[in-house]
């Protein structure tokens, strides 16, 4: 069964860039026909899509973020990976990476297959 679990810094400065990695049990996510996607879900808020990358590696951003958000992949590690430039305390969130069969841009609930999240926040 699929599983993802997301790495990387729980603080980060504001200025500086966030940085958090996906890793994928099973599988590739060269092949495997998932939309490999981030969302944010900062403290009492709701659910925001950052971004995906598609199995044959388009990307997708949301527009709202887009100048700041970078996603990259590393098929020799299964991996991908999500930067958040210029980080603001207002990035504080909890970070999830998840497999979607289709691009999903809005979202009401996490995603089935995702990770177990990650709580960064952005502090001096």
């Amino acid at each position: 069964q699929l599983q993802l679990l997301v790495s990387g810094s729980g603080l980060v400065k504001p200025s500086q860039t966030l940085s958090l990695t996906c890793t994928i049990s099973v599988g590739s996510i060269a092949t495997d026909y998932y939309y490999w996607t981030w969302i944010s879900q900062p403290p009492g808020k709701g659910l925001e899509w950052m971004g995906a990358i598609g199995y044959r590696g388009g990307f997708y951003y949301n527009p709202s973020l887009k100048s700041r958000t970078s996603i990259s992949r590393d098929t020799s590690k299964n991996q991908f990976t999500l930067q958040l430039s210029s980080v603001t305390p207002e990035d504080t969130a909890v970070y999830y990476c998840g497999a979607e069969a289709e691009l999903v841009r809005e979202y009401y609930s996490l995603p089935i297959l995702r990770g177990q999240g990650i709580q960064v926040t952005v502090s001096s």
